[in-house]
């Protein structure tokens, strides 16, 4: 690596791999444990490690509790902005403990304890945060189910999480309607095989539900009653989450996290990779369904003291593309966070930046991370923002940035399609099929070397075999990522996608994720997706799926042309690029990843099945019947 031997960043990476018991115990020491561990890292077997087994604490006290205690009460915890409601509403951290400690006192007289598992299934309401620190101040463990998703899928995640509780809402609200929640809950308890004690029903205005008796207790009622709960002391080892992770199949894939790793990796990320302090504005434009909305929504924030914004809308139409711009500015935000397919959406809708009149000084930084981020839409917000844009790279299961620039040790030069350096705590390896290192520049399978950091998964829920096989058998001593990509001669990571986004030309294994960022690069459009396609005598055959920015006509005969002029000039006639098409909207999970696989067997004139993570089931037949349009596929 060509990065400074005396840097601050290189020390403190040598540091977490090299000697990883004296970096994690000072960065354990950096919060208030009940009982601060002695034991640092003990390993279990050849696959298993735990971090801080004699440590004890609790994660709601150092996300609330504590900071009361430093004299920051009446600092704002957090900020509900609610475009879709025209609602705002502010927290101070006095207000949310008070508020969760109630709450936590709902749950107990509920039988709630150490140990039980609480399901929540609610909209991106205060009470969805409320009630996940709830359950954490009980040492119990809860599971956030996405709102909105089928009865099935909801189903699916009760019988493998077992609750005592669901807590829920009684609708959500997206731009043009509303969502009842209570009759999905309704439909997935009869489903489900496992049947809840209680549920309790926050009741929304725009929507109220039904009740039914016995089981249901209204939140607003029980609240008023409610005698607080105190914060229940645990080991670290013991479960603070499970989180299914979007887009499984069959059996749900619950990932663990254990209370003392989660802690000290969030509150560490904070300082190292975000340049959080107490007091800032910190703003995750995500939901609470997702890892980010875990980790960066409610735990991180408040771990360090911050302010954080929960926001009920979308990046575009609540109501125009200078939403984002809005919440920043009124909110005087420091530190935004958001996927970068939300700034492709306000760029396609508004690509001169026109609305962007808003006061943005206090904003620091803009971080992205979800997807890959293509050197198109960084050159556009760094441009159009002159704000430092920072690529990260991270997963569910890991719960925080694997690599990043470390904004908070030492912001170093970017450089576009790539995510920088390994996060101190994480050995990055770049592995071929045989499991042997390879050299700089040259892809392969994204690997981390055992054990991982404090922080990620422990397990997969009730199921150690699947965290196992899907994980840790691919190359022993390592968990494969499932990403492919590189590090090239200055030790910057790149990641192109996962690796079954590796396809295979006449023998050639190309990266769609290069040739996404070459096609993406055309100043007609906002967003592309590459997948490859079956190809009688070559194998595979690359084809370009394209959004066209708002505003400007292009005829498609002529991009289809341009683009192929530019893969061929960039990667060479061996990639054989021959065919884009030009689409009104791409499939996307509501986390905001495109959704390859099912583009790939549409393509393919496969069977497949409409997944329970989609956001626009409606963009699947047009896309089908445009393929058709093109010869991309047959009638049949």
């Amino acid at each position: 690596m060509v990065t400074n031997s005396q840097s601050q960043y290189y020390q403190q990476h040598k540091q977490s791999i090299t000697a990883p018991e004296l970096f994690w115990r000072h960065q354990a020491e950096q919060l208030n444990w009940y009982k601060t561990p002695n034991s640092i890292v003990q390993q279990q077997d050849a696959n298993h490690y735990q971090w801080f087994t004699d440590g004890v604490l609790n994660t709601a006290y150092l996300a609330l509790d504590y900071h009361i205690e430093q004299g920051r009460g009446e600092q704002t915890a957090l900020i509900y902005d609610s475009p879709v409601t025209n609602t705002k509403q502010q927290f101070s951290y006095l207000q949310l403990r008070d508020d969760v400690a109630r709450f936590a006192g709902v749950l107990k007289a509920l039988g709630v304890s150490k140990g039980d598992r609480v399901v929540i299934y609610m909209p991106m309401i205060p009470q969805a945060a409320i009630a996940m620190l709830a359950v954490a101040r009980l040492g119990a463990v809860h599971s956030v189910v996405f709102g909105g998703f089928s009865a099935h899928e909801l189903a699916l995640r009760i019988d493998d999480a077992k609750p005592k509780v669901v807590v829920s809402a009684s609708c959500g609200i997206e731009i043009s309607k509303l969502i009842a929640y209570k009759p999905l809950l309704d439909d997935a308890i009869v489903k489900a095989e496992h049947k809840p004690e209680r549920c309790v029903i926050f009741q929304r205005p725009q929507l109220p539900a039904p009740m039914q008796n016995g089981r249901d207790l209204d939140w607003q009622l029980a609240m008023a009653k409610a005698a607080p709960a105190a914060c229940e002391p645990v080991k670290a080892t013991d479960p603070l989450y499970v989180l299914y992770t979007s887009g499984t199949t069959g059996k749900p894939k619950g990932v663990v996290r254990d209370n003392g790793g989660h802690a000290v990796a969030l509150n560490y990320s904070m300082q190292a990779v975000y340049n959080a302090k107490a007091g800032d504005v910190f703003w995750a434009a995500s939901d609470v369904g997702w890892v980010v909305g875990h980790s960066y929504i409610v735990y991180g924030p408040l771990i360090a003291g911050c302010t954080t914004i929960l926001y009920e809308g979308k990046p575009v139409f609540t109501p125009d593309a200078g939403a984002f711009w809005r919440v920043c500015a009124e909110h005087k935000v420091n530190i935004l966070f958001a996927a970068p397919t939300a700034f492709r959406a306000i760029r396609k809708e508004d690509p001169d930046a026109a609305l962007q009149q808003y006061d943005l000084s206090a904003l620091r930084s803009i971080f992205m991370a979800g997807e890959r981020l293509d050197p198109a839409t960084y050159h556009w917000v760094s441009d159009k923002l002159a704000k430092p844009v920072i690529d990260h790279w991270w997963q569910t299961e890991t719960g925080w940035p694997i690599a990043a620039n470390p904004a908070g040790i030492e912001l170093m030069p970017a450089k576009p399609g790539s995510s920088t350096v390994p996060v101190p705590g994480f050995n990055i390896h770049i592995l071929n099929d045989n499991g042997q290192a390879v050299k700089a520049n040259e892809q392969g399978y994204i690997a981390l070397q055992l054990p991982l950091p404090p922080g990620c998964l422990t397990t997969i829920w009730g199921n150690d075999e699947r965290y196992v096989d899907g994980y840790l058998s691919t190359f022993p001593g390592y968990y494969a990522s499932g990403d492919g990509g590189y590090i090239d001669e200055d030790g910057y990571l790149f990641v192109m996608g996962r690796t079954d986004d590796v396809i295979n030309v006449a023998g050639h294994r190309l990266s769609t994720g290069e040739m996404e960022q070459i096609v993406s690069s055309h100043p007609a459009i906002a967003e592309c997706c590459v997948i490859g396609i079956n190809e009688p005598i070559k194998g595979q055959q690359p084809l370009a799926l394209v959004l066209i920015k708002n505003g400007i006509d292009v005829d498609e005969t002529i991009l289809e042309a341009e683009l192929v002029a530019m893969v061929r000039q960039e990667i060479g006639a061996l990639a054989c690029f021959k065919k884009a098409v030009i689409v009104k909207r791409l499939p996307k999970t509501r986390s905001g990843k495109i959704l390859r696989k099912l583009l790939r067997q549409i393509a393919d004139g496969s069977q497949y099945t409409v997944p329970s993570t989609i956001d626009d089931p409606a963009s699947l037949p047009e896309i089908a019947q445009l393929m058709t349009d093109r010869g991309v596929i047959s009638q049949t």
